[in-house]
């Protein structure tokens, strides 16, 4: 029979920093969703940003202006978005919320699958593929509805009035949702320790989160590949396979 092998020494300290601290928050990226077969956006070749300009198919002045071009582009997403399923990275967080060992999920993802997880305190400050909204009467649409709203346009209108529909995900040139951020920011400046996972922590407002933990005197650690601006002020950083490393650490704290 073969010895067990514990976890890695940095895993082990993580666990230790989480048991140790009053309230823990969790910052999510697109990594966190890469063991689901979700590309994140910057990786070069593979990235979702690797050969088509962000600004040029999901920005908001698209949508307005060349809503054929922008669904050409987020139909395809929603339907390979619709098949994917949560991986051992999502499940060890919402473990380890139903332990009782962080307060909830902040997250950059609109994909849904925290929640598919088991998380219950999510605060998705990019919005979400869960709905869609008619821009002109309000009507709402839940993900498996918005297919059905497409003719021969290639563009999704809505059945009631006639009025552009827009999933509801934050697009470039659009403002962060205010109910979220304003939570996330709370969640930032009450945590003990913020724990980031998956990101790149490039983007902002999102980003300057952790700089609102820190400068209440609170801790950071980070577990993602590639260097991040905050990688001299985190007391760890494990930069395995994000799946692996969340898997370890809920291990860990048993």
């Amino acid at each position: 029979m073969s010895a067990q092998i514990g976890p890695s020494a940095d895993v082990a300290r993580l666990a230790e920093l989480v048991r140790e601290v009053r309230s823990t928050v969790v910052l999510t990226g697109a990594g966190v969703s890469v063991p689901s077969g979700i590309p994140d956006f910057r990786t070069p070749e593979t990235g979702l940003w690797a050969k088509v300009d962000p600004m040029e198919v999901a920005h908001i002045d698209v949508f307005e202006r060349d809503p054929v071009r922008f669904w050409s582009y987020y139909r395809p997403r929603f339907h390979a978005l619709g098949d994917v399923r949560p991986n051992r990275a999502h499940a060890a967080l919402a473990e380890l919320e139903r332990r009782g060992l962080i307060e909830g999920v902040i997250t950059q993802n609109i994909d849904r699958l925290h929640r598919a997880a088991g998380s219950e305190n999510v605060i998705e400050v990019h919005g979400s593929i869960e709905t869609s909204t008619c821009r002109q009467c309000a009507a709402s649409y839940g993900i498996e509805e918005v297919d059905g709203l497409f003719g021969a346009s290639g563009v999704a209108i809505c059945d009631a009035c006639g009025g552009p529909v827009k999933p509801d995900v934050v697009l470039f040139g659009e403002m962060l949702p205010e109910r979220a951020m304003r939570e996330a920011q709370r969640l930032a400046e009450a945590a003990d320790l913020i724990l980031c996972v998956g990101s790149s922590l490039a983007v902002y407002p999102v980003a300057g989160l952790p700089a609102v933990t820190l400068e209440r005197g609170g801790q950071l650690a980070i577990v993602t590949k590639g260097p991040t601006p905050y990688d001299a002020d985190a007391a760890i950083k494990l930069e395995g396979e994000v799946d692996e490393e969340l898997d370890a650490l809920a291990a860990a704290l048993l």
